[in-house]
């Protein structure tokens, strides 16, 4: 029965990978990241790990994301390239999305009965969690935080040297 959920999770996350490699705007690929991690958050669900779903949304889909946009839009402003335009028909083609996407969470819901998966006892709980990450993987956990400083960093970095746009003097 978790099929029902599965498939269509998984298939979001193979096309929103899909479209972070092929978006030719920054944007569109950072929204095509937003919709893999959302893809991940339903697997994790489907787990049974409640509070790793919600980290997923909450600390990658909400805080890095917005971290990822924040520095695309920065470094959009700093270039002095126009406008992103506006797709045709957008409006339609995000309602006929959103229709489908609450149709299959109603039928996802309807046809979920009992429990999806079986998982061990204290599977995805904060307790489990917290000595997972901070025993086991301390390592990796530290080695990620410093990556994700030195992009924010690099980030910076590349904002100051941009030169200024056409006609515009410091």
């Amino acid at each position: 029965m978790e099929w029902i959920i599965f498939v269509p999770a998984a298939a979001l996350a193979v096309a929103g990978g899909v479209g972070v490699i092929a978006a030719r705007q920054p944007v569109h690929s950072a929204i095509a990241l937003l919709v893999v991690l959302a893809a991940l958050a339903v697997t994790y669900l489907l787990l049974t790990a409640q509070f790793i779903a919600v980290l997923q949304v909450i600390i990658y889909a909400g805080a890095i994301v917005v971290l990822f946009l924040f520095v695309i839009m920065l470094l959009h402003a700093r270039s002095g390239e126009g406008p992103i335009e506006k797709l045709p028909r957008q409006r339609v083609a995000a309602a006929v999305f959103a229709a489908l996407f609450l149709a299959a969470l109603i039928a996802g819901s309807v046809a979920a009965t009992g429990p999806l998966a079986l998982a061990p006892e204290g599977f995805g709980t904060a307790q489990q969690v917290g000595e997972v990450l901070f025993v086991t993987y301390l390592l990796p956990f530290e080695l990620a935080s410093v990556i994700l400083m030195v992009g924010i960093i690099a980030a910076v970095v590349l904002v100051k040297r941009v030169p200024p746009a056409r006609g515009e003097g410091r």
